[in-house]
């Protein structure tokens, strides 16, 4: 088990797939790829988002509320989704553009036991039990249950010898789910976005440096408020109204 907890600055933009090539090569000159994923960086992440009743985690991002917390269930699966056996739960919580997270990494078993209210893992460290009792309390009171399936292509990026807390990543191939929501099942998504849009995220612990400013405005870099479980929780829901209207129909005509 590894507990990690975050309190950085996060900003998004969409970038346009003519865009990427060339603002990935420039930022070579100042970035290294994050050695956790393949050689450019890249690996993939799907992630399973708790809701409430009447979605409050989703309106609350619509809605333009300040404060807010999600819980999700996060997984780095290989080439076979369904042998992945360790998870990342984590509590998410934004103000304004300040991040906080509090995550622990588990295995996948006990991430699930731990959401659902079954059973609560054996930690030795107080801020560890302290992690995971706050993520039941909320889970409890917020009613929260699986609400969607995000799943996505990232190549990330880490700091340089001035930078070393900086990230940036780039989002692409992003697809979503409101069905079969068992984080490892490998199961049809849909993508929420255009393939040639990307999401990009820069993540710093004070300030973003100037030269990183001159590159999103070189690029065209577009600032954005995105929120991807937001953008697949409708696009999912939609689906499933679409398709529950022509049963109906069907229904009636047959």
């Amino acid at each position: 088990m590894v507990l990690k907890r975050i309190n950085r600055y996060e900003l998004k933009y969409m970038v346009h797939a003519s865009h990427y090539p060339r603002l990935v090569d420039d930022l070579l000159n100042f970035m290294s790829p994050d050695p956790y994923g393949d050689h450019d960086g890249f690996y993939r992440i799907v992630s399973l988002y708790y809701d409430g009743p009447k979605y409050p985690c989703y309106r609350s991002k619509i809605e333009g509320i300040n404060v807010r917390k999600k819980v999700r269930l996060r997984i780095y699966p290989g080439d076979d989704i369904e042998a992945t056996t360790q998870g990342c739960v984590e509590i998410k919580q934004r103000i304004n553009r300040t991040v906080q997270k509090q995550r622990l990494f588990l295995p996948l078993d006990q991430c699930v036991d731990l959401l659902e209210g079954d059973a609560t893992p054996e930690l030795t460290d107080p801020r560890d039990v302290k992690a995971a009792s706050n993520m039941q309390f909320l889970v409890r009171a917020m009613g929260l249950v699986p609400a969607c399936i995000v799943s996505y292509r990232r190549q990330a990026f880490q700091g340089g010898r001035y930078e070393s807390g900086m990230r940036l990543t780039f989002d692409m191939d992003l697809t979503g789910r409101v069905d079969a929501l068992r984080v490892n099942e490998a199961a049809r998504n849909f993508h929420f976005i255009p393939l040639d849009w990307l999401i990009m995220e820069v993540k710093v612990n004070e300030r973003i440096p100037g030269w990183v400013t001159s590159l999103l405005a070189k690029h065209e870099c577009q600032l954005r408020r995105v929120s991807k479980y937001c953008l697949a929780l409708a696009d999912g829901l939609h689906r499933r109204e679409f398709q529950m209207k022509h049963k109906e129909s069907f229904l009636w005509t047959n």
